[in-house]
């Protein structure tokens, strides 16, 4: 069936009949405000409304008015996306995209990777990624294998920083306010000439709450603390030839808890972590612009280390210390062959390494066979992965839009794995409707945990593949005043890894996620925005001999709806608020063994901020969290914030 369906849009997008494209029509084009401009979709700056995938977009404004201090809680309000964060401020944060895994979505800042080398998941902990010097946030739904190679079975995350332009400009902040959290930052940022640059540093500090639940007992507060340093800076050396770099650099000290439930309070729980990335880039446009290349080089590291001591809930004491490392040279070419044809073609090489230690022992005498210390030390281990892909992009009559590309990619262990990926997309401009369609594929390579690890690694993995497509209506209305739509979704994910009677890492399980997602985006006067969208999930575990299967995946809601409204009430005042309801899901007490199935409750969360300029230099500001002091759960036996307030003022200089 697969075949059949990629067969068929292949056809309509190379075959489909000229003359009905090119019919007369009125100049609809022109009434409508189509200004927005993706550029992860297709590697390419896009219109939007060329695009048949499925993406949010929240950009500066957004970011600016909600004055949030952590990218998860900007992310929280999109369509499609659930979060979970196992405790207080600091704690571990994901992602899950369309109800897939957190791992199997590739999380990137200006190109560059951040799932984790030292993660048995190669998953990416959003805890300490804070909004300081992020110009937009782009978020393409669906599998994007094709452009980005492993990690993008479910989609990508793109996370784009701040350009410095026109005059030099500085500026100061301070905040404070619930939880003794304190957060001050400055930024820099201009234009001289050929030469731009963007810097930001910020410390943040919180007393937090008990990680794991205060309703079981607990009292013990898990505060953090982060210090973040972002920097961008650029130089034309010709009108054909630029360089930019880009670094970002996190440390940060958190407490932890045990596994939530009764008894989780431990003092002695810490965490820290260092982690940094970095990237060169160079630009080159030839041929007038008509081909245009971009190559880059990227470094990321991430450094966690994690210890406990013996305590009155928890009779034993750990180390563990987690090294992981990403290398990566790229090198990408567009071609605009033709006004309405657009070839990108380009090669990638990445190179992985990871090493760790682990420690535990328990001061708990028994009769168990098992050893009351245990300890693993996984020596430094690499893996390189290099990848080539292709991808046309047509433009019929300003109304019919595909792109169609395949990627090879050959990893120096598992072997080699094809994907591809077609997206067509036709605009009724008389009527304002888009109808769109997509159908991919995508890999997972599997961590350098999985392949080399002592115990449970195994060399003879496969990687875990994917499956998905979706198909949509778009409606403009009021030139594009006001936009609205509805997309469903299909993903299958096989060779899922798993485990089997020795605990050895094997591909054995397998899942689907389908669903639909609604959304209305609409700007009623100037300076007034009202959004809201509806995310219905429909998750479940296929595999073969789990106790899990044909029951739901974990920690994901199957209805999620978000209102969301912004008002420049005069030019000085600025207010918004946020409605998050998220309905029950499925979790497990992992206090317990063997681990029991629990549900938790639906919730309500209402979110606001404000922005007032006293003058032009100084702005005072504030945000209120959880207003109705709902009590929830985003992980069984964890703490969530409640009713909180926040407020700060920001002086900048021109």
């Amino acid at each position: 069936m697969a075949k059949t369906f990629f067969i068929s849009l292949v056809f309509l997008i190379y075959f489909i009949p000229i003359s009905v494209l090119a019919q007369d029509k009125s100049d609809s084009l022109s009434t409508y405000e189509l200004s927005d401009v993706v550029v992860t979709a297709t590697k390419t700056s896009t219109p939007a409304y060329e695009l048949a995938s499925s993406f949010s977009v929240i950009d500066s404004a957004q970011i600016k008015n909600s004055h949030s201090n952590n990218i998860y809680q900007l992310l929280q309000t999109q369509t499609g996306l659930s979060i979970s964060q196992q405790g207080a401020p600091g704690a571990f944060t994901q992602v899950y995209l369309r109800g897939a895994d957190p791992s199997q979505t590739q999380v990137l800042i200006d190109g560059a990777s951040m799932n984790m080398a030292n993660d048995p998941s190669n998953t990416y902990d959003f805890a300490d990624l804070s909004t300081d010097n992020i110009e937009r946030i782009e978020i393409i739904r669906g599998p994007q294998s094709t452009l980005y190679g492993s990690n993008a079975l479910a989609g990508v995350i793109n996370i784009i920083t701040k350009k410095g332009r026109g005059k030099p400009k500085f500026s100061l902040s301070t905040e404070g306010g619930s939880y003794n959290t304190y957060k001050g930052a400055l930024g820099l940022s201009g234009c001289l000439e050929k030469f731009n640059y963007s810097l930001s540093l910020s410390k943040f500090k919180t007393d937090g709450f008990s990680s794991a639940d205060e309703k079981f007992g607990n009292t013990e507060k898990d505060g953090t603390e982060n210090y973040n340093t972002s920097t961008r800076i650029g130089y034309e050396l010709s009108n054909s030839f630029n360089l930019s770099f880009f670094g970002r650099f996190t440390k940060a000290n958190t407490d932890f808890d045990q596994t939530g439930g009764k008894f989780g309070d431990d003092p002695t729980y810490k965490y820290n972590l260092e982690e940094g990335v970095y990237r060169l880039e160079g630009n080159l446009k030839l041929l007038d612009g008509k081909w245009i290349q971009k190559f880059g080089a990227s470094f990321s590291r991430n450094l966690r280390k994690y210890k406990f001591d013996v305590s009155p809930n928890n009779p034993a004491e750990s180390r563990s210390n987690y090294d992981g490392k990403r290398i990566k040279f790229d090198w990408q070419n567009n071609l605009t062959l033709y006004k309405s044809n657009i070839l990108t073609f380009g090669i990638e090489s990445e190179n992985e390494l990871a090493n760790s230690s682990y420690y535990y022992s328990s001061h708990v005498t028994t009769s168990s066979p098992l050893p009351n210390t245990f300890e693993s030390v996984f020596p430094e281990k690499s893996a390189r992965t290099t990848g080539v892909y292709l991808e046309d992009q047509l433009n019929i009559d300003k109304s019919f839009f595909a792109s169609i590309g395949a990627r090879y990619d050959h990893h120096e262990k598992f072997g080699s794995v094809v994907t591809f990926r077609i997206a067509p997309a036709y605009v009724f401009w008389s009527t304002g409707t888009k109808i769109k369609a997509t159908y991919g594929t995508g890999f997972k390579a599997p961590s350098l945990f999985y392949l080399y690890d002592p115990a449970y690694g195994n060399p003879d993995l496969s990687p875990e593949k994917s499956k998905g497509w979706d198909a949509g209506i778009e409606q403009y209305l009021f030139g594009y005043k006001l936009t609205a739509g509805v997309t469903y979704f299909h993903n299958s994910f096989t060779d899922l890894f798993g485990f089997d009677s020795n605990f050895k890492t094997i591909n054995i399980n397998k899942s689907e996620t389908k669903g639909v997602e609604v959304y209305i985006d609409s700007k009623p006067a100037p300076g007034f925005t009202l959004n809201a969208n509806y995310t219905f999930t429909e998750s479940k575990d296929q595999s073969a001999g789990s106790a899990d299967n044909n029951l739901s995946l974990l920690r994901r809601p199957r209805h999620k709806a978000v209102f969301s409204a912004n008002y420049n009430f005069t030019p000085a005042l600025n207010a918004g608020v946020d409605a998050i309801i998220v309905g029950k899901q499925e979790d497990k007490d992992f206090s317990t063994y063997p681990a029991t199935r629990v549900t938790l409750g639906s919730y309500t969360l209402i979110n606001a901020s404000a922005t007032y300029k006293v003058t032009g230099a100084i702005q005072i500001y504030g945000r209120l969290v959880n207003l109705l002091n709902s009590d929830y759960e985003e992980v069984y036996g964890y703490g969530t914030a409640k009713r909180s307030g926040y407020a700060g003022v920001k002086i900048s200089f021109e």
